[in-house]
């Protein structure tokens, strides 16, 4: 184990978080501004330097094992929660070229029916990178979403799809169509 990470592990509850959160931010905001020109080239690069980003790294597993509400579940592996040590531990071997853990199944009931569907749950680790990934990911689809797109976006929610469609149609009437079309989709069992 190297010095600076023995340092490190004493210092997890010390962790300056807003000046990480910052710094990600800012690499984050280069991102989206260099998808927004076009310059994917400057994206892969900026998604790079992010993803290895010891700040980065500490705050995907800080969501995952502190902030998220599923932090407590653990996966194939049987960890449920990580002490300080671990964590940093964690975040100093977070890398993308490991290869995955299968996942946990857990049958969950469907709500209003007896049935129940399948939930897969990852293990610690798999949360941390997918945690990571995301962090690198989000600002470049987020130049490129359309504006009036509300669905699973960070900041957005279900009220301010109300106030959309309130604001587009509060001057004149318009149609609303809403449909259904799960069941014109084929499943093969």
């Amino acid at each position: 184990m190297s010095k600076t990470l023995r340092n490190q592990m004493v210092e997890w509850n010390t962790i300056p978080w807003q000046k990480l959160e910052r710094r990600v931010f800012k690499l984050q905001k280069r991102i989206f501004r260099a998808s927004q020109r076009g310059d994917t080239k400057a994206v892969r690069k900026l998604q790079k330097t992010l993803m290895r980003s010891w700040s980065a790294k500490v705050l995907a597993v800080r969501k995952v094992t502190q902030d998220n509400r599923g932090k407590k579940t653990a996966g194939v592996d049987g960890v449920k929660s990580l002490a300080p040590k671990a964590r940093l531990l964690l975040a100093s071997n977070l890398k993308l070229t490991s290869k995955t853990k299968s996942t946990r199944r857990v049958w969950i009931p469907k709500p209003g029916t007896d049935e129940k569907r399948p939930l897969g749950i990852p293990t610690m680790q798999d949360r941390a990178t997918q945690s990571l990934v995301k962090l690198a990911l989000e600002p470049e689809w987020e130049a490129k979403f359309e504006p009036n797109s509300y669905g699973f976006r960070p900041g957005r929610s279900a009220h301010d799809t109300i106030e959309a469609i309130y604001n587009s149609i509060k001057q004149k009437p318009k149609w609303v169509l809403d449909a259904d079309i799960s069941k014109c989709v084929r499943r093969d069992s």
